[in-house]
């Protein structure tokens, strides 16, 4: 089964794009680095307080699948300068 989400977050106190840059590396390195899932900036690459990721998980069954996503979106939200506001499911 696999699982895509998008979620649309807005990254506090930054006011560069390269401050932007630095937040989501550390967020994206982590995430590749803790669970079985790909991960990408996908929107708003020029926007510096705004970004949209899209984070893809394959396993044998949907449960497994949609408990990999929910853990990695808790990760997302334990990052006090991010703040997740609209998120999407879809399954192939």
């Amino acid at each position: 089964m696999i699982g895509y989400v998008e979620c649309e977050c807005i990254i506090y106190d930054v006011q560069s794009l390269k401050e932007k840059r630095a937040v989501l590396q550390r967020v994206v390195t982590r995430l590749k680095q803790k669970y079985n899932i790909s991960v990408a900036e996908v929107d708003y690459q020029n926007v510096w307080q705004r970004t949209k990721l899209g984070i893809v998980a394959v396993t044998a069954e949907r449960t497994a699948t949609e408990q990999e996503l929910q853990r990695a979106l808790q990760f997302i939200d334990s990052f006090p300068e991010i703040e997740r506001t609209v998120t999407t499911f879809e399954w192939f």
